[in-house]
């Protein structure tokens, strides 16, 4: 629809579009009547469509396949800190249990305990027995052989034995 002339003031911001005054015709070609023609368009088309499907569920699976991985580096990566944690939890427990072994080693404790509890005395002179050991090594080598009997393969020693049992000395 075209705008009268005369009113040429616009009032909004965005420009006027111009319109053509005469009618633009639109050529009509004719249709194409073979069908031979338009089955390979069909095709063509029915392929692009399936090559399109075909790259969005490559792409899919190229994003899944990322994301499965990084969710199992995430979980690793977790496993891991757990595992740091806990060992240095288990370094602190055993840096305290060596303060409190080397904290019981006091041998002033250790005597207080054996009298206390176990009602252990020191020695006196009278209970000291003394023993005199001559200075000669007391070690005797071996005064038996040892004979070494060769193996002998399972064939020959079963004819030993037979004739064992025929010649019996």
């Amino acid at each position: 629809m075209a705008r009268p002339r005369y009113n040429r003031y616009q009032y909004e911001t965005s420009p006027r579009k111009l319109e053509p005054e005469y009618e633009v015709r639109k050529q009509v070609y004719p249709k194409k009547s073979t069908a031979i023609k338009n089955k390979p368009k069909k095709q063509l088309k029915n392929k692009s469509k399936l090559k399109k499907v075909v790259y969005v569920l490559l792409a899919f699976s190229v994003l899944y396949a990322i994301c499965y991985r990084n969710s199992q580096i995430n979980e690793t990566f977790s496993d891991v800190q757990d595992a740091k944690a806990q060992l240095s939890e288990l370094e602190k427990q055993n840096e305290q249990l060596n303060v409190s072994i080397q904290n019981s080693i006091n041998l002033n404790q250790i005597e207080q305990s054996a009298k206390v509890l176990l009602g252990m005395q020191k020695l006196t002179s009278k209970q000291t027995i003394y023993v005199n050991l001559p200075k000669r090594d007391y070690v005797e080598p071996a005064t038996e052989e040892i004979i070494m009997e060769e193996e002998q393969d399972d064939f020959s020693s079963i004819f030993e034995k037979i004739k064992g049992i025929f010649y019996k000395e």
